[in-house]
């Protein structure tokens, strides 16, 4: 059966000829995005339990996850959690499958707290923080449509959107959060995991507002901070200068008052600890970014299960799919991706197949047609290759 895509020319400026552009990411461990972990990490850890008692991925959703903060008295080379923090895990999954009983609530326990322990290691898993588990049996009409078929039917009528290549902008956001977490809390041990980095371009100028809870045990006193901070911008121009020629500027912890001592100071590095609730999808869209220059979906993709929740495959999809066609077709400037399902009906059949292209001057919109179209298509053929790779943990949600 013949699917149904679209390519159509858009006639809009491209991204990086706007004149303004914003751009947001909320690191890992900002409530909000600890709240996407989880549910992802629970996710991942059910499919790999229902395959080992069962043989396939069962039905699952598991992405009502809620992070309630604590309360903590952060200082100067200490401080400590005076209230923990408190995290409820929250969804539907299958607990019986062929009188085989699987332990669903303890899977997704150990799955946070193995998160936990490889992603916010400043957190203390036996004393900062509380993991309840509510995981509530799925709904009988939703795994009817689940197990349907030779190929899985889609579980909603949804869609999916997705975007590329990322601009100069949009690079240098989700790469200042990953790099002080992964490479630059090396040299600085002070920096938090809950960063918030808000990219604003106006035409040539970049200027990132970068929030980093700083941990105190790592922090003598007011000068260190200040010196830290100093230490921490002149890394983030200098990572800058490798994506763009544009003129950046840097600050860090605008609501700190040196004078009289106020400052971002914690104890775990999150403010999970001190008064900042968390949900998913209130976050990064799938890409790891919010951009409201750029086509989103407010659909809350970690969590969801991998099989025929079309709120994540197609966003998922639409990404991967937008990435392939900027990196593969010539002429493209931008390419906005957008995929329609319909309940019920299969997954490599959605109700359409969209791409909206912003060509350059002169390209051969015919070929670009004909080549975007095979490209979509040999997506939708594989999509349940998709299954997989976010199974095993190898594309990011978030």
């Amino acid at each position: 059966m013949a699917r149904n895509i679209r390519v159509e020319k858009l006639t809009q400026t491209p991204i990086e000829k706007q004149e303004i552009e914003i751009v947001e990411r909320k690191g890992v461990g900002h409530p909000d995005s600890m709240a996407d972990g989880f549910a992802e990490a629970v996710s991942r850890a059910l499919c790999k339990e229902y395959i080992k008692k069962c043989g396939t991925v069962l039905h699952h959703n598991t992405d009502q996850v809620e992070v309630v903060a604590g309360r903590s008295h952060p200082q100067y080379r200490g401080g400590e959690l005076i209230s923990p923090i408190y995290v409820l895990l929250v969804g539907r999954a299958t607990k019986e499958f062929n009188e085989i009983r699987i332990p669903t609530d303890t899977t997704a326990v150990r799955a946070a707290r193995q998160y936990l322990d490889s992603t916010l290691p400043d957190i203390d898993v036996e004393h900062n923080i509380i993991i309840d588990c509510k995981l509530g049996s799925g709904s009988t009409d939703l795994q009817g449509v689940f197990k349907r078929g030779k190929a899985p039917m889609s579980n909603d009528t949804s869609f999916g959107v997705g975007y590329a290549p990322l601009s100069e902008t949009e690079q240098i956001v989700y790469n200042t959060e990953r790099q002080m977490v992964l490479n630059f809390k090396k040299d600085l041990p002070a920096i938090g995991t809950d960063i918030k980095v808000m990219g604003m371009r106006k035409n040539d100028k970049i200027t990132l507002t970068v929030a980093c809870a700083m941990i105190g045990k790592y922090i003598d006193d007011l000068s260190h901070y200040i010196s830290t901070k100093e230490e921490l911008r002149d890394k983030i121009c200098d990572l800058a200068m490798g994506y763009t020629d544009r003129e950046v500027e840097v600050f860090i912890n605008t609501a700190d008052d040196e004078e009289s001592g106020s400052i971002y100071l914690t104890v775990t590095g999150t403010s999970a600890e001190m008064g900042d609730d968390g949900s998913v999808g209130r976050g990064n869209r799938c890409n790891g970014l919010i951009t409201p220059n750029r086509p989103m979906s407010m659909e809350a993709t970690s969590g969801k299960n991998p099989i025929n929740h079309v709120g994540k495959l197609y966003n998922l999809l639409s990404n991967r799919i937008a990435n392939d066609i900027a990196k593969n077709v010539p002429g493209i400037q931008d390419v906005h991706i957008r995929i329609l399902s319909q309940i019920g009906k299969p997954i490599d059949q959605p109700l359409i197949a969209s791409a909206q292209v912003i060509p350059e001057e002169g390209a051969n919109m015919a070929m670009i047609k004909s080549e975007s179209e095979a490209i979509i298509d040999q997506w939708l053929a594989d999509v349940t290759k998709m299954t997989e790779m976010i199974a095993n943990g190898e594309i990011e949600t978030f």
